[in-house]
């Protein structure tokens, strides 16, 4: 069975407190994107011990292809999935697995995030193990703040860490969008170390429910000072992005990526240089 994991864009990011648990409350409204992975899932039928990941627990092999991976597997969300419905489902059999990476990583786009939760669904529907949505959320959050989302894969007004979601009316169809991501690395622990938590004068969900043209000057992600400060090249792309004609751009999570929302007529033909990453849809 083959699913195709997608990633997501923040429109606005606000960070409201620090929790005591250590984690930051947030706002911030998730936006599906089509710019996806691909995993698969097959049943090992042999029942052959083929533990690439060096876990004498799981009885699965695991593969990728596309982009290089970095780490163990053990950390892959995929591999973690698996793991984790093993635990209350003991009857799972072994599989094999591949991902294929196509959404750059560490970039602001979600991608490991939505191939754990795309693996939860994947699992669940090809072995019938009934679990329900909200089920299925409960296990994705154990596997990290904002694979919740993945889930439900709609367009979501996010709190807490991410994870209280509430589905908005929000359709963006008949625009393009041109993401660009510069390939550099933002350590989201370090962007966080860089912000003063606040509530916001106005809430991104009221900032969302007006037109496009508001977004400009209201909807704002507050990792961008620090981040441009820093890497002036990503405040670069911002701008160019709004000089072609961008209805609105932003950059999404804590960086480096950078989207810009374009009427479909007027979509740009931009260059980078070599190592940028450039995805219209």
């Amino acid at each position: 069975m083959i699913a195709f994991p997608n990633c997501k864009i923040n429109l606005g990011l606000h960070i409201t407190a620090k929790r005591q648990d250590g984690y930051h409350d947030i706002e911030t409204v998730f936006y599906p994107i089509t710019w996806k992975d691909v995993i698969e899932v097959i049943s090992d039928d042999g029942n052959r011990e083929m533990s690439i990941v060096n876990d004498k627990t799981s009885n699965f092999e695991f593969q990728t292809s596309g982009l290089k991976i970095k780490g163990d597997a053990k950390g892959n969300l995929c591999v973690k999935a698996y793991n984790l419905l093993k635990k209350d489902f003991p009857s799972l059999p072994p599989v094999k697995m591949h991902l294929h990476k196509v959404i750059p990583m560490g970039a602001g786009l979600g991608g490991g995030s939505a191939d754990g939760a795309f693996m939860l669904k994947l699992l669940n529907d090809k072995f019938q193990l009934g679990l329900s949505k909200d089920q299925l959320i409960h296990y994705a959050l154990q596997l990290g703040s904002d694979c919740p989302f993945f889930i439900i894969n709609e367009a979501c007004f996010a709190k807490g860490r991410g994870e209280i979601l509430e589905p908005v009316a929000l359709d963006l169809s008949v625009y393009s969008f041109v993401i660009i991501n510069p390939g550099v690395h933002i350590n989201t622990g370090w962007a966080f170390q860089q912000l003063s938590p606040r509530q916001p004068a106005k809430s991104i969900k009221e900032i969302i429910s007006q037109p496009i043209l508001v977004w400009k000057d209201e909807l704002k992600n507050d990792f961008e000072d620090a981040v441009f400060k820093t890497h002036p090249l990503i405040a670069e792309i911002k701008q160019q992005l709004y000089d072609a004609g961008a209805l609105y751009s932003s950059m999404t999570g804590s960086g480096s990526t950078v989207f810009g929302i374009f009427k479909k007529s007027k979509t740009p033909g931009l260059s980078f240089s070599e190592g940028y990453t450039v995805k219209k849809i």
